[in-house]
């Protein structure tokens, strides 16, 4: 990776996120000449400034709603890490319209800039709730997927590149539920469950990193990049917590929220039945039909696909014993149990 980003300009959009700090960490040896950090945040942006002290780090405060702030980050830049959005599920449903504007209309903004700018690659970050969406974050989500396969196939042969990731939960980052587990647990709190027998994706930060990398490094016009995950249960996740917590606080089943699913989608069978399988990954082509509406009116496909969705029930169940493997194997887990003196 070092030959594809030394001395090059990288613009990260949501760059004071969870993903945008460990992405920058992903970089640094690498030698990019200039690495620019997107955000409205300005007091994340002072502190990376203050604890990186980098002097190959730029910061930009803007919005990427709006077109002039993300046109000024973008004059010069070779590759763009789009990971701006609005992505917590109950804001996203009490504020559809700021979803809207800032996941569809905003990574719009963020594509027609680099095309215009003549950016080489972009690599857009969606996430498993945009498939089968029923909730409005899942749904603007989708639609920035649509957004950037529109743009990838009206620019074919151009100067951009454009793909896009979708991953699950990613552990332990910023309004993920382990950590709030382990702070109830701490705490000697109820541990709050939604349903015992729902099924998430276990997916590290640094998984999440290399997806995008693989992406950035394979990814052809129009691709979009699913990483393979296990899955657990959710009661299996707090059983495994309670074990290397050694927790005595009682668990408080609560219900589904609104807006969840009792599983996770990653792709559906209809993306599968034309995904290229790369081992750790599936690539998912885009869809390359023309604008001749008989192939979406009258003349349609016989071809059923043969498999099912890869989803959070299908996967690799992890039990117990290995959920807890994988939880500390986390820098962010490992932590705790320090504090906790459970090591």
């Amino acid at each position: 990776m070092k030959d594809l980003f030394e001395g090059k300009t990288v613009l990260i959009t949501g760059g004071t996120g969870s993903f945008g700090n460990a992405f920058l960490q992903y970089l640094r040896p690498f030698g990019c000449r200039e690495v620019r950090v997107f955000s409205r945040d300005e007091l994340k942006q002072e502190h990376m400034r203050i604890s990186l002290a980098d002097p190959s780090l730029r910061f930009y405060i803007g919005d990427v709603r709006d077109r002039a702030s993300v046109d000024a980050a973008m004059l010069g830049v070779d590759y763009v890490f789009h990971a701006a959005a609005l992505k917590q599920v109950p804001s996203c449903e009490f504020f559809p319209m700021q979803a809207v504007q800032t996941n569809i209309s905003g990574s719009h903004n963020v594509i027609e800039s680099a095309i215009v700018h003549r950016v080489k690659r972009v690599v857009c970050l969606s996430t498993d709730k945009a498939v089968y969406p029923i909730n409005a974050m899942g749904m603007t989500k989708a639609l920035m997927e649509k957004v950037t396969q529109a743009a990838a196939r009206a620019n074919f042969s151009g100067d951009t590149v454009l793909s896009s990731v979708r991953y699950g939960n990613v552990m332990c980052s910023r309004g993920s539920v382990i950590p709030l587990f382990i702070k109830q647990i701490r705490e000697d709190k109820p541990i709050t469950v939604t349903v015992p027998e729902m099924t998430r994706f276990l997916l590290a930060l640094s998984e999440a990193i290399a997806l995008v990398a693989f992406a950035f490094k394979h990814g052809k016009q129009g691709d979009l990049f699913v990483r393979k995950a296990p899955a657990c249960t959710v009661a299996d996740l707090t059983t495994a917590l309670q074990n290397m917590f050694g927790a005595t606080a009682p668990v408080k089943v609560i219900g589904m929220r609104h807006g969840e699913k009792l599983y996770e989608t990653l792709a559906t069978r209809e993306e599968l039945a034309r995904a290229q399988d790369m081992g750790d990954y599936y690539r998912v082509p885009m869809d390359d039909r023309d604008l001749n509406y008989g192939k979406y009116f009258t003349e349609g496909d016989t071809r059923e696909p043969e498999i099912d969705d890869y989803t959070s029930h299908n996967t690799e169940r992890l039990d117990v014993a290995g959920v807890e493997r994988l939880l500390r194997s986390l820098p962010e887990v490992q932590a705790e149990l320090v504090a906790a003196g459970r090591v």
